[in-house]
């Protein structure tokens, strides 16, 4: 259901006038609107309500053209629609198969640990710096901690959102691979 949807700059502007002219109470509907909406998917179950509430905010931000010169009424009551229409998918869609989760055991722990040093160390010194700084924080600290990065690097909340979502699944990805790696090595190890 995720789409990979690339929201400008000018976009998000856009649909920052459309919450309120002044920036700063735009900026201010913004965040209650995606708060409300992690609490609504949260409520229904989901296990991912952020990324569900992002997901409802972006195809607003995608609708503003048309949206932004002839919706009437309460801004609020459209997110909600868009949010119907999201977890109506969201449940429709079946639920991914995880893989069984490997044993916590400390080796590893450890190997897990090393892969991901691994491939941090190959990440541009920019979005290494990017998700070291974007994970730092805990509960509110770390929403006052992201908005003062996003200020500091010029660009909006839900921009610094996107970027370090995608910095953490490429990530992922290559600590997968990694410990793939290493499990076919030991199992070649193994074999002979």
């Amino acid at each position: 259901m995720r789409r990979q949807w690339d929201i400008s700059q000018d976009a998000f502007d856009r649909f920052l006038a459309w919450l309120d002219p002044n920036r700063e109470q735009a900026g201010t509907k913004y965040e209650d609107i995606r708060r409300r909406l992690i609490r609504i998917f949260a409520c229904r179950g989901c296990p991912t309500p952020e990324d569900l509430a992002d997901e409802t905010i972006n195809r607003v931000i995608r609708k503003m053209r048309e949206l932004a010169d002839s919706y009437e009424g309460d801004q609020v009551l459209y997110f909600y629609g868009v949010a119907r229409n999201v977890h109506l998918e969201y449940v429709k869609k079946p639920p991914k198969q995880l893989p069984a989760p490997a044993p916590d055991l400390p080796e590893h722990k450890e190997k897990e640990f090393e892969c991901l040093e691994q491939c941090m160390s190959v990440l541009p010194a920019a979005n290494r710096e990017l998700v070291l700084e974007y994970y730092r924080e805990e509960k509110h600290a770390k929403i006052v901690h992201r908005r003062e990065l996003a200020e500091r690097l010029g660009i909006a909340v839900n921009a610094l959102r996107i970027r370090a979502h995608r910095i953490r699944v490429g990530l992922q990805g290559c600590v997968e691979n990694c410990l793939q790696q290493q499990m076919d090595e030991m199992y070649r190890g193994a074999v002979h």
